[in-house]
C-alpha cells in the first residue's frame, strides 16, 4: 500500500490519546447514515454514526467506509468536519439480503485496499471494524497496513444448534468461522455490554484480556421529556385517539414485535394502549410485515396495532415522548439502545430480559424485565403498569437519571483511551472484564 496509509502508532505517547488520530471505521454490509429500523440498519448505524461525530468533535478525523447500495452515492460525501464517508463498489450497487453479502468480501477489501492508495493527509492509526464482515474485509489490510485492527461485533451468532433465543442465527457458513477468527487475531475487540462481552469470550473464543466493554450513548438533545418536537406526519393518517405503546426496531423474528401484538390481547379492552410498530422488514424477511399484520387481524387487534415504517431520529424521540410504554420484546440483544433512548424520554420500558437490555434496564426501577416469553405474562405485566399511574410515572422519572449516565462523550472517552493503550504499547490492549 502507498505510505499515505502506513502506520504512525509511535507518535501516541499517552494512554488518552495526546495526538489527534485517523481512524478508519469499517461497516460493510449497512452504512452508519442508514436509518435505524429500516432494511438491516440498527443500534450499530448509531453507535458508528455518533462515535465518528464525538471523535471529530474531539480533533480526530475518522473514515467511515461501506458498501455502495445504490449508483446515486458519491464516492465520498462529509458529513461533518474531520468525518468523511466512502461508498465502495463491491456487487450490484443495491441493497442485498445480509445473507447474501458476505459473498463480496474479497471485492470489498480490494476496494478498500485502492482507496487507502487514493487518499490524502495524515497516516492512519488504527481500523476499527463494525460487524463481522467488516472486520473480515478489514483485518488483512490493517496487517499489511502495520496498524492495530479493532473490532466490535454488535451481534454474534447462535451456536450451531443453538434457540434463537440464544442469539442471533448465523446468515451464511461463513459467519461462525469468521467471527471466531476475528476474536483470535484483532488486537482489541469493544464490547457494547457485559452480555456481548461474555458471548464473544464464550462463543467466539476471545482472550479475555483483549475484550474491553464501551456501553453507548444516547442523545440528551434530542432523547427528553415532552418538547415541541414537530409530530411525524403519519400521525395525520393514524388515529392516535387512545394512549399507545411503542416498538421499534427492524421486523424480523429476533426482535419478536410479534410478542408485543400478542402481549396486547391479554390487555382489559377498557385500558389496552395502542401499538405503534416503527420499522421495516430487511430483505431477509421480506413477509415478515404481513405476518405482523394478520397476527394482528387474528386477535381482532387490526384498528390498534398501527405499523408506520422506519422512524427518523426526530420522529422516533417524538415517539417515545408520547408514549405511555416502550416495549422491547426482543429474543437477544447486545445492549438495547431503543430502551435507553426510551428512558431519556422519561418513557418506562418493558424488555425481555436478555442480553445487553439487563444493563439498559433497571427492573423495578426504570420499567420491567421479563424471564417469561408467554404473551399472557407480559399483557399482565403491561397491565399492572397501566393501573398504577404513580409507580409508572415515578418509573419514567428515575429512567431519565438512569439515562443521563450515558453519554456519547464518556462512550468516546473510553473508546479514545483504550486507543491510547494499544497505540501506545503496540501490542494487544491487557484490559480485564
Amino acid at each position: 500500500m502507498d505510505a499515505v496509509w502506513c502506520g504512525r502508532a509511535g507518535t501516541v505517547d499517552s494512554g488518552d490519546v495526546g495526538a489527534s488520530l485517523r481512524v478508519v471505521m469499517v461497516s460493510m454490509h449497512t452504512s452508519p447514515m442508514d436509518a435505524p429500523g429500516a432494511g438491516d440498519a440498527g443500534g450499530m448505524n448509531v453507535v458508528e454514526h455518533h462515535e465518528a461525530l464525538a471523535l471529530a468533535a474531539l480533533g480526530h478525523q475518522v473514515d467511515l467506509v461501506t458498501r455502495r447500495s445504490s449508483d446515486e452515492q458519491p464516492d465520498a460525501v462529509g458529513l461533518a468536519r474531520g468525518v468523511t464517508l466512502h461508498h465502495l463498489t463491491a456487487g450490484p450497487a443495491r441493497r442485498l439480503a445480509k445473507s447474501a453479502t458476505d459473498q463480496y468480501i474479497p471485492q470489498f477489501r480490494a476496494a478498500l485496499g485502492e482507496l487507502g492508495g487514493r487518499l490524502a493527509g495524515p497516516a492512519v492509526d488504527l481500523v476499527h471494524s463494525h460487524h463481522w464482515m467488516s472486520g473480515v474485509a478489514a483485518l488483512p489490510l490493517a496487517r499489511q497496513w502495520g496498524v492495530p485492527h479493532v473490532q466490535s461485533y454488535h451481534s454474534v451468532a447462535a451456536a450451531p444448534g443453538a434457540q434463537l433465543s440464544d442469539g442471533e442465527p448465523a446468515e451464511t457458513p461463513a459467519r461462525v468461522p469468521g467471527e471466531a477468527l476475528l476474536a483470535r487475531e484483532s488486537d482489541l475487540l469493544v464490547a457494547i455490554s457485559a452480555a456481548e462481552a461474555r458471548i464473544v469470550v464464550e462463543r467466539c473464543g476471545a482472550d479475555p484480556d483483549r475484550v474491553s466493554i464501551v456501553p453507548p450513548g444516547v442523545d440528551l438533545t434530542l432523547f427528553h421529556p415532552l418538547s415541541d418536537h414537530p409530530a411525524p406526519g403519519w400521525t395525520t393518517t393514524v388515529p392516535l385517539d387512545r394512549p399507545f405503546a411503542v416498538v421499534a426496531g427492524r421486523l424480523q423474528p429476533l426482535k419478536a414485535p410479534d410478542l408485543a401484538i400478542r402481549a396486547l390481547a391479554h390487555v382489559p379492552e377498557e385500558i389496552r394502549p395502542a401499538l405503534v410498530v416503527a420499522g421495516a422488514a430487511s430483505a431477509d424477511f421480506a413477509d415478515y410485515e404481513q405476518h405482523l399484520h394478520r397476527t394482528a387481524d387474528d386477535l381482532g387487534l387490526g384498528p390498534v396495532v398501527h405499523m408506520v415504517g422506519p422512524q427518523s431520529r426526530t420522529e422516533l424521540a417524538w415517539l417515545f415522548q408520547h408514549a405511555t410504554l416502550t416495549l422491547v420484546p426482543s429474543h437477544s440483544e447486545t445492549f438495547g439502545l431503543v430502551a435507553l433512548e426510551s428512558a431519556a424520554c422519561g418513557t418506562p420500558v418493558v424488555a425481555a430480559a436478555s442480553g445487553g437490555l439487563r444493563e439498559a434496564v433497571v427492573h423495578g426501577e426504570t420499567g420491567q424485565l421479563m424471564d417469561s416469553r408467554q404473551p399472557e405474562d407480559w399483557g399482565l405485566a403491561i397491565t399492572k403498569l397501566l393501573t398504577r399511574p404513580a409507580a409508572l410515572g415515578w418509573m419514567g422519572t428515575v429512567a431519565r437519571v438512569h439515562a443521563r449516565r450515558f453519554t456519547w462523550t464518556a462512550t468516546v472517552n473510553e473508546l479514545l483511551h483504550l486507543y491510547g493503550q494499544l497505540l501506545r504499547e503496540d501490542a494487544p490492549v491487557r484490559q480485564a472484564l
